[in-house]
């Protein structure tokens, strides 16, 4: 779900067979279903003619107690018609029908889900008829005995009585509607799931549930306790405690909005916030297609003559974002920690520099995997939102590779985003080995990642070419992602890119560059020409009437690019670093960038929550364009920002905060108290320039 390529990919596999219609088959198919076009009216007013011996014939194989109460329902509901009562007849008006517009694309008829599931009838007998909403699907072939695939099964809503099963539905629909047509219908033509079915009845909470209310009231009170105390009891900001700094909804507040003005600190490089912030924007924004192409769209194949578009290439190239975050990641690790390991004499604590890390992101991935899964059925609902979160299933069976970093080379993906916090974490887990080796060799261990760079590279365009995978739409596999998007070993270049700017600009601290006009500006062009041709080189590849490229060629293309816009990312940074910006610095180095940089991580983790409960609660269909699409990532970003930044406060913060403590405080002699100042003082310039280091979002 989460790479945008595959998902696309599953929708176009029925645009192109939908995409030269033979006018005979589809009107022979529309001919056979157009008395389907009411159904919910057409079976009410049948019903209302019906017979209770009628109905007693459905099924002659009622004997259990839950056909029984089936079938008293089903004749109270027919008793109901028949008299005209008004929850009988809410009961089929919120019946959908054939869905308008299955020529474009529309699979879905939604029907009216709240008028169903707001059906409550006392009986006679003491029980409480419910509605219940399912969607039936529907295949014209299969009625009309064809071979034919013209118009795909589609999915319309209905409503009956809770007590009835999908079998027993299937059952009492089937048998109806093959009175009204007049014609012996399969069973597989018409058939409704137990999967798609909802009630008004909530499911019990579990002991999962119980555990997520409990933490997250228990560190609600926790941070409510020590903003009082912040707000009341202490006078002097400067002397707040430790432990109070640490859960304080105001000073983490405090913390996350604080503005440094830009070249203020000659150690922090300013321009990364906004190449941070413009990367998350891109990652949501390819990820609000996604959800806008899994709903119920009424014009569905326009996504067919969409991917052809120019600007659609930003979208399906969005995995360059991920690049960007790979860069970021080996350049902060290796700037950072080499700067410390100048101050330690080449020494460097792994085990702690692990369990920092650890402290700093799993806490709030593990709380983003039960949220997932326990909080979103009980803060929204909706035709498709059957069986609650997408990966529900996936999660309850491997939560567990998810937390160990792992999620990347399996099948079972929970929180699919997080695959990459999976390769990022492998990347930092070996980071030591390469930290020591430049440290202690220089340019030699360099020469030897360059050299692996070479090799991985290599190891990817064999990959593709031997194995003849392909990620191009149109010949595309989800084997393709499985072997070439999520390993670690074929995103590792990007990483290594910034791990060896990294050590460039640790090597070069403090140095100014003096390049001539005509170097700055060979750079730039170069710069965006890499960009723009990594985004745009499979342009005139990825039209539909195109000739296949050959997998040689597509290889380089992604062995090359893999490289180069890593590079070009590179030199972006440089540029600005050096002064050699000029605009592009200004609007990278914008202090109105640092808050959102420091909620990165926060805004990565829920984004997807927020787009999933949001498409996945509408009650209409939608439509598919660029324009809509543009309202929706907008509105979805703004209430994702602010879920973050709870969820900052709640669990980020102060679980960063209690890692902070573990880092060991030294303790110097008055006679150096002067450069014990300048210690602590580079401390802060180094905590400011990796901002939120576990911060990269994932495509």
């Amino acid at each position: 779900m989460v790479n945008i390529v595959g998902v696309v990919f599953l929708c176009v596999i029925a645009l192109i067979s939908a995409a030269q219609l033979k006018e005979e088959d589809v009107l022979l198919e529309l001919q056979g279903i157009k008395k389907l076009r009411s159904l919910g009216l057409e079976i009410a007013g049948h019903l209302q003619n019906l017979n209770q011996d009628d109905l007693k014939v459905l099924d002659s194989r009622l004997s259990t107690q839950d056909d029984l109460l089936c079938l008293s329902d089903l004749a109270a509901l027919v008793a109901g018609l028949q008299s005209g009562q008004y929850w009988a007849l809410k009961m089929f008006d919120a019946w959908g029908s054939v869905p308008s517009g299955l020529l474009t694309g529309n699979t879905y008829d939604l029907g009216n889900f709240d008028e169903c599931l707001n059906i409550k009838k006392e009986t006679s007998l003491g029980r409480t008829i419910q509605g219940k909403y399912c969607f039936l699907s529907v295949s014209p072939a299969k009625i009309l005995g064809v071979n034919t695939t013209t118009l795909r099964t589609f999915k319309t809503a209905t409503c009956l009585p809770a007590t009835c099963s999908a079998a027993q539905m299937n059952t009492f629909v089937g048998q109806t509607v093959k009175q009204l047509l007049n014609v012996s219908i399969p069973s597989t033509a018409m058939s409704i799931s137990d999967s798609s079915c909802q009630t008004s009845e909530s499911e019990p909470w579990d002991g999962l549930t119980i555990f997520m209310i409990v933490i997250l009231s228990f560190m609600g009170s926790l941070v409510a306790l020590f903003t009082l105390w912040d707000y009341c009891l202490v006078k002097n900001q400067d002397q707040l405690p430790a432990i109070v700094k640490v859960f304080s909804a105001r000073a983490n507040s405090r913390a996350l909005f604080r503005i440094v003005q830009p070249n203020s600190n000659p150690n922090v490089i300013d321009c990364l916030n906004g190449i941070r912030c413009l990367s998350l924007v891109w990652v949501v924004f390819c990820h609000q297609y996604v959800m806008t192409l899994l709903a119920a769209n009424i014009n569905l194949f326009h996504a067919y003559s969409w991917e052809e578009s120019a600007y659609a290439s930003f979208i399906l190239h969005g995995f360059f974002s991920v690049d960007s975050f790979f860069v970021l990641g080996g350049l902060l690790v290796a700037l950072i920690t080499l700067r410390m390991m100048d101050r330690t004499k080449g020494k460097l604590n792994v085990p702690l520099m692990y369990l920092h890390r650890i402290i700093r992101i799993v806490p709030l991935l593990a709380m983003a995997i039960v949220v997932s899964l326990r909080l979103m059925p009980m803060i929204t609902s909706g035709p498709l939102f059957s069986r609650g979160y997408t990966q529900k299933a996936m999660c309850e069976r491997s939560w567990y590779w998810t937390l160990l970093f792992v999620n990347n080379y399996t099948n079972d993906r929970c929180l699919g985003h997080t695959w990459y916090l999976s390769v990022d974490m492998q990347m930092f887990l070996i980071s030591p080995i390469l930290l020591i080796a430049v440290y202690k060799w220089g340019k030699k261990a360099a020469a030897g990642i360059f050299v692996l760079i070479v090799l991985l590279s290599g190891c990817l365009f064999a990959t593709m070419v031997v194995n003849d995978y392909s990620l191009l739409m149109k010949r595309y596999s989800l084997k393709a992602a499985k072997y070439l998007y999520y390993p670690t070993h074929t995103h590792a270049m990007p990483w290594l890119v910034g791990f060896l700017f990294g050590y460039f600009l640790h090597l070069n601290r403090a140095k100014k560059f003096q390049l001539s006009w005509l170097a700055v500006w060979s750079g730039w062009i170069l710069c965006l020409a890499m960009i723009f041709t990594s985004i745009f080189a499979l342009y005139p590849a990825a039209q539909w009437s195109s000739p296949t490229l050959p997998i040689v060629s597509e290889a380089f293309y992604y062995t090359l690019t893999r490289v180069g816009f890593p590079m070009a990312v590179c030199w972006v940074i440089f540029a600005c670093m050096q002064g050699f910006g000029g605009l592009a610095n200004s609007f990278l180095s914008s202090p109105l960038w640092q808050p959102l940089s420091r909620l990165s991580y926060s805004v990565y983790m829920w984004h997807m929550f927020i787009q999933e409960v949001n498409a996945r609660s509408m009650r209409t269909n939608s439509y598919f364009s660029d324009y809509r699409t543009m309202l929706n990532f907008w509105s979805t970003f703004g209430i994702t920002v602010c879920f973050a930044y709870v969820m900052h406060l709640l669990i980020e913060a102060p679980f960063g905060g209690l890692g902070n403590f573990l880092v060991p405080k030294r303790r110097n002699p008055p006679l150096v108290k002067q450069k014990s100042q300048i210690d602590e003082n580079e401390q802060k310039n180094l905590e400011e320039l990796k901002v939120n280091t576990p911060s990269p979002p994932a495509y």
